[in-house]
């Protein structure tokens, strides 16, 4: 592993209870790299990133974060899951979900520090997000909401932010909006971003990673084709799958 790659899947193998998930997976993301996980609901987009993660462990194979296995890389990362439960009556403002990306980060027990409050403050303004620091997070539209989210896993100042699915249940101009923002911030942080519009990230990723139990990965300039012209609605070139141990560049 060379000192610019920050992910690294070696023959993964992942199973659920005996069914295969995932299986002979490898390819290595270099850092300062805008990329997309796409593929069929249940492919293991998300099983993917829980990995990266350490919350999943393969059944077989290797993968390092950082050069490190997953657990230990973690405080180096973002994460913004797919689904976020929050209570809707609990008076919790924009600024406070985005210091909840402080935890763990701080000296111990007890409030937030000085530090903590700039990274959070600084989160949201790179989501374009601080204006709105005071106000309730359940009085912001959906998009909004996503943007906060966001800024939660970026105020950890991570090296690594996967996010899953950010533009779920949101129009195309909020999609777009949220995009070209991640696509700016990728010129310093490895950004990993699950979706399900590959006509659409398309646009902004330099490299897909298309996943339905065994992964391939392409750069964008080779995402067109006539399987993704049926599937999107896009004007699109064929993409030929390679198999082996791919960088994503």
């Amino acid at each position: 592993m060379n000192d610019r790659t920050v992910v690294k899947f070696t023959d993964v193998n992942f199973s659920y209870n005996g069914a295969p998930v995932l299986a002979g997976v490898q390819f290595a993301i270099p850092a300062r790299t805008f990329i997309s996980i796409v593929g069929p609901n249940a492919g293991g987009k998300t099983t993917l990133l829980k990995l990266m993660l350490g919350l999943l462990k393969p059944d077989r194979g290797r993968i390092e974060i950082f050069g490190l296995p997953p657990v230990k890389a973690r405080p180096r990362i973002g994460y913004m899951p797919q689904h976020v439960q929050f209570d809707s009556r609990f008076p919790v403002s924009v600024l406070d979900v985005a210091l909840m990306g402080r935890l763990g980060a701080g000296a111990g027990i007890g409030p937030y520090r000085k530090a903590d409050r700039e990274a959070a403050l600084e989160a949201l303004r790179r989501l374009e997000m601080e204006a709105f620091r005071r106000r309730p997070f359940t009085d912001l539209s959906g998009g909004q909401r996503q943007r906060v989210l966001i800024a939660r896993a970026l105020a950890a100042e991570p090296e690594l932010l996967l996010l899953d699915e950010p533009t779920a249940n949101v129009d195309m101009a909020v999609e777009t909006e949220l995009f070209e923002l991640l696509h700016v911030m990728s010129a310093d942080i490895t950004i990993v971003v699950v979706s399900h519009d590959l006509g659409f990230v398309s646009q902004y990723v330099e490299s897909v990673i298309c996943v339905n139990r065994r992964v391939m990965v392409h750069p964008t300039a080779a995402v067109t084709g006539e399987v993704i012209s049926a599937l999107y609605g896009a004007d699109v070139r064929m993409v030929n799958h390679r198999h082996g141990l791919q960088t994503v560049k």
